[in-house]
């Protein structure tokens, strides 16, 4: 795993979509509704079926972590937890409906939000509608976003027992003053605890989230989060840099802009952490995430099998996703598809027996072609163009003829190998692979306003 040059974090560091779709959620529209939504799940019933995923997005937090720009509810009021599982039912319902009883999942994720928030008999009622709406197949991912603070051995133990095989730990930083600074107070003892019972519970891959360019965060601090962090040595991390963004995320208001560490200290904190993760074993996955070698996504990235899908990098297959719950985004056949983000909206449209959507997009075969290329770049950092002109009945040095051209300057750059066969992102432009893919966006291309985009750092 190379050092990333600071030169071409200059040069290349441009805000962007994260690409877990192409087109990406923020070109949805409301002319895509429930009915067209419906649609797709009868062409899916009736047509050949890819595999299915499962995503539920619980809302409910203790507590509001000033950083956060999920969509979520801050309460401390329990109850209102058990009416949500009443309209997910409902959703549920309307699903099997369309699609029929037992459609096969080989991958569900539980997010949010908190969703250890729910109760042990209220993730028991959830996991058993799931399984009276779908089968889950053996061996598949089943994985549930953990606040450490929202749990304990028993809680881990239930865990299991309800089939979970895959934890995600939130951390993000365990400097005390950064926790302060962002509102969220988790000790190194009590994270260090929880990963030694999970591991006892034999899960089969622990995740950790980190974030940098927190408030308060630099790169001294960060240097003893990274050393608590490898002393864990979680199977997987996934490592983001925080986007400041308060203009649009209310709790970000809360964050003093002085407090936040300059571009210098932030390239820092990322060059060390590269640094750390490749000193440890760690194997660099994309974007932001890296596992050790044994981990089924390191495994996947040598076998050329890996996906990408909205929770990002994934083993499993190219395959239709199902979101359940308020503003859950989901995927199916060649449409995309997002429902209502209010919960008041959402319960209004299930209360109705309507299915939740309020907006999406049919892709049409230009957005496919794309992208096909985006995701190849993404998942493999190759794109052979054969291939994509046999699968899409294009010419592709023709069709991408001004892709090509903007992609010389990163070529010249060490980023890529561009020749008359395809396109190969170098171990330099893993990096960067985001600015490569951007390059095949029509819809940026079209609109160059990014600043609603994170960067890199």
């Amino acid at each position: 795993m190379p050092a990333v040059l600071p030169a071409l974090l200059q040069r290349f560091d441009i805000p962007g979509p994260r690409y877990t779709s192409y087109p990406t959620a923020d070109r949805f529209v409301e002319a895509f509704n429930a009915v067209d939504y419906g649609q797709a799940l009868v062409q899916r019933k009736t047509g050949v079926s890819t595999p299915l995923s499962l995503y539920v997005h619980i809302p409910f937090c203790e507590s509001l972590c000033y950083y956060c720009a999920c969509n979520k509810i801050i309460t401390r009021h329990h109850s209102r937890s058990a009416g949500y599982l009443r309209y997910l039912s409902r959703e549920m319902d309307l699903h099997t409906q369309q699609l029929g009883q037992g459609q096969t999942v080989t991958q569900l994720h539980l997010g949010g939000g908190t969703p250890t928030f729910l109760s042990d008999d209220e993730l028991r009622e959830l996991m058993a509608m799931l399984r009276r709406s779908f089968t889950l197949a053996p061996g598949g991912e089943y994985s549930i976003e953990v606040d450490p603070r929202t749990v304990d051995a028993a809680r881990l133990r239930t865990l299991a027992q309800l089939g979970f095989n895959r934890l995600s730990f939130g951390v993000q930083d365990f400097d005390a003053d950064v926790q302060k600074a962002v509102h969220r107070i988790q000790p190194f003892e009590q994270v260090s605890a929880l990963m030694a019972q999970a591991r006892e519970l034999d899960f089969d891959s622990l995740n950790m989230d980190l974030i940098y360019g927190l408030p308060r965060q630099s790169p001294e601090s960060f240097a003893r989060t990274l050393e608590q962090v490898l002393q864990l040595r979680p199977d997987r991390i996934a490592l983001y840099a925080y986007a400041h963004l308060p203009e649009r995320f209310k709790p970000q208001r809360r964050i003093h802009s002085a407090d936040l560490p300059g571009a210098a200290a932030k390239v820092a904190m990322l060059a060390q952490s590269l640094a750390a993760f490749r000193d440890a074993g760690y194997v660099y996955i994309g974007m932001d995430h890296f596992a050790l070698p044994h981990d089924a996504l390191a495994v996947a990235k040598r076998q050329g099998r890996l996906h990408r899908n909205f929770q990002g990098y994934s083993t499993q297959p190219d395959c239709d996703l199902i979101g359940l719950g308020v503003s859950a985004i989901g995927r199916i056949g060649a449409t995309y598809s997002q429902n209502a983000k209010t919960m008041e909206e959402y319960c209004d449209h299930l209360g109705q027996g309507r299915l939740p959507v309020v907006r999406g997009l049919a892709l049409n075969r230009d957005d496919l072609a794309r992208r096909a290329v985006i995701m190849a770049l993404m998942c493999k950092g190759q794109v052979i163009f054969e291939s994509i002109e046999q699968a899409w009945l294009l010419d592709f040095r023709s069709y991408f003829a001004t892709e090509l051209e903007q992609l010389r300057d990163m070529a010249d750059a060490g980023l890529l190998l561009l020749d008359e066969s395809g396109i190969e992102v170098t171990a330099q432009g893993w990096f960067f692979v985001r600015a490569v893919a951007m390059v095949f966006d029509r819809y940026l291309q079209a609109d160059r306003h990014r600043a609603k985009f994170s960067r890199i750092i």
